[in-house]
């Protein structure tokens, strides 16, 4: 088959700012949920967190529990269906083919598939990219040409197979003293090794069953274009925002009582807790997706400032956060996840986020892409 010639980036200014305002705000929770995942040498409690917490770090165990765990990587999911619409719109506009769009989705998921390997063997096997590209390619006809009631169909069955997945995954709640085995392993190549087969079982297999449906649901949002045109459904985003977002903290709280240490649960108790949380998570997202609508609506002139900057090179952004975690918290290169408590673990994911925005600005100012944008790119079209 001939490859579709690529008829160029988006022009920034035509670019839709909201799914970019909402990629940058997005990475803080990211690394947030990320950073405390890579901890490790003392005992587990709820959903990865340790067991026992100082009172400064239980009290952000609890407020990441209903504000960021659970509910960034659905809003991750959300944007990637959003995105892949954007750029099927893009192609057949153009005068593609429904076939050959398709088949550029799936080469674009492919790509990603591809990335999110090496980034999950090389810096965080907790790799969410894999996943999505894998999501990509398996979906790419639905995402593309597929009926609305196809597309909500996947959402709900996504929304189920993920709180499933949450049940079963309280069982690992108190066991072990890392979530990632790998971080507290000293041996690079031994913990290579260990990245691989986390990255498989984590990063794209249990991943890929959680998100799928967040995914379907952004693509079927995106045909709306209720991101790019927010000014027209500023009524249903601020409903959405507001009840997405109350969901997702009331969802959350028996989590987070019980990571600060305010009540126990049972094993029924705990998956039915852990189900909750993340079917809540979803409504979560979807807030969060909704709030940088709205946001969207007041920052078009400025271009969306530093958050759209970061949002527009939010791959690059992405793994630049996994090389400064890698770099400073696994035993086998500086070993900080083993002394950093909770909160302190939270300040650095907040100042990496800060870092890097800063470094998106200043490729913003020079007309510069995201490497990592550049290369998914040159993959994408050859």
């Amino acid at each position: 088959m001939t490859r579709q010639a690529d008829p160029g980036a988006t022009p920034t200014a035509a670019r839709a700012l909201a799914p970019d305002l909402a990629r940058g705000g997005m990475l803080l929770l990211i690394a947030l949920a990320n950073a405390h995942v890579l901890l490790h040498g003392r005992p587990l409690g709820v959903r990865g967190y340790p067991a026992e917490l100082d009172r400064v770090s239980a009290v952000v165990a609890a407020a990441q529990l209903v504000l960021v765990d659970g509910r960034a990587y659905p809003l991750f999911a959300v944007l990637v269906g959003y995105g892949v619409t954007q750029l099927a719109r893009r192609r057949s506009d153009a005068g593609a083919e429904p076939r050959a769009v398709t088949s550029l989705v799936r080469r674009r998921g492919g790509a990603l598939l591809l990335i999110g390997l090496v980034h999950g063997l090389l810096l965080f096997p907790g790799d969410i990219i894999g996943a999505y590209g894998l999501t990509t390619v398996l979906l790419a006809g639905v995402l593309v040409v597929g009926a609305t009631v196809s597309l909500l169909t996947t959402a709900v069955v996504g929304t189920v197979v993920g709180t499933f997945v949450a049940f079963g995954s309280a069982a690992a709640d108190g066991r072990g003293t890392s979530v990632l085995f790998s971080s507290g392993v000293r041996d690079p190549l031994t913990a290579l090794v260990n990245h691989a087969i986390e990255w498989g079982l984590i990063g794209v297999l249990s991943q890929t069953l959680s998100v799928f449906g967040a995914v379907a649901f952004g693509a079927w949002a995106a045909r709306r274009r209720i991101l790019d045109e927010p000014e027209r459904h500023r009524a249903l985003l601020a409903r959405v925002a507001a009840g997405g977002l109350a969901a997702a903290v009331l969802g959350g709280l028996p989590l987070a009582l019980a990571a600060a240490g305010l009540w126990t649960m049972g094993p029924a108790v705990g998956g039915l807790v852990h189900a909750l949380h993340a079917l809540t998570g979803y409504a979560g997202g979807l807030g969060y997706a909704a709030l940088f609508g709205l946001l969207a609506t007041r920052a078009r002139s400025t271009g969306g400032g530093p958050l759209g900057a970061c949002g527009r090179r939010s791959l690059s952004c992405y793994l630049g956060q996994s090389v400064v975690f890698a770099a400073l918290l696994p035993a086998w290169t500086l070993d900080l996840g083993a002394r950093l408590t909770v909160w302190q673990v939270s300040v650095l994911a907040v100042g990496t986020w800060l870092l890097i925005l800063v470094l998106a600005v200043v490729a913003e100012r020079y007309g510069e892409r995201g490497p990592a944008e550049r290369l998914l790119r040159r993959l994408t079209y050859g």
